[in-house]
């Protein structure tokens, strides 16, 4: 865990790579949790039996479940002390490359892109790359954008 004593120090780290998360399994429960959550039932998520005949050989997890988990494992990663708060602003760019099938472990790579005043504060811009354990491609890429007050 990094820990940032205020916003100065996190300018400082403006283009540097900020670490990784522990190792997160994506189970079949979670999957169907998403699924009833957010009404995507779509087979290749929920239908072990007809997935492990599909294209993926298994069920999937849905690529908006992969992006759901970057808030938790990018607290892994870095906190920045001394605000009062951060919220999330949203994205710049997002992209799924690759499949994560049940029982897949991810975890994040964060790195720190820009850190800009704003009237509410300052923006805080991030790369988070959601990798697979043992897969060749990159699960989820997105530029994340918070707010951060002081």
């Amino acid at each position: 865990m990094r820990v940032f004593n205020g916003i100065a120090e996190l300018e400082e780290a403006v283009g540097t790579h900020l670490g990784h998360s522990e190792w997160h399994t994506i189970d079949q429960d979670q999957i169907d949790a998403f699924a009833a959550a957010t009404g995507d039932r779509q087979w290749i998520h929920v239908d072990p039996e007809k997935a492990a005949a599909g294209p993926f050989g298994s069920t999937v997890a849905h690529g908006f479940l992969t992006l759901s988990l970057v808030p938790m494992l990018t607290w892994q990663v870095y906190t920045i002390e001394g605000v009062t708060m951060a919220v999330n602003y949203g994205a710049d760019k997002l992209r799924f490359p690759a499949p994560v099938p049940v029982g897949s472990r991810v975890r994040a790579g964060v790195d720190l892109t820009s850190v800009t005043p704003n009237t509410a504060g300052y923006q805080v811009g991030l790369r988070v790359t959601i990798e697979r354990d043992g897969g060749d491609k990159p699960a989820c890429v997105v530029d994340m954008l918070a707010v951060v007050v002081p």
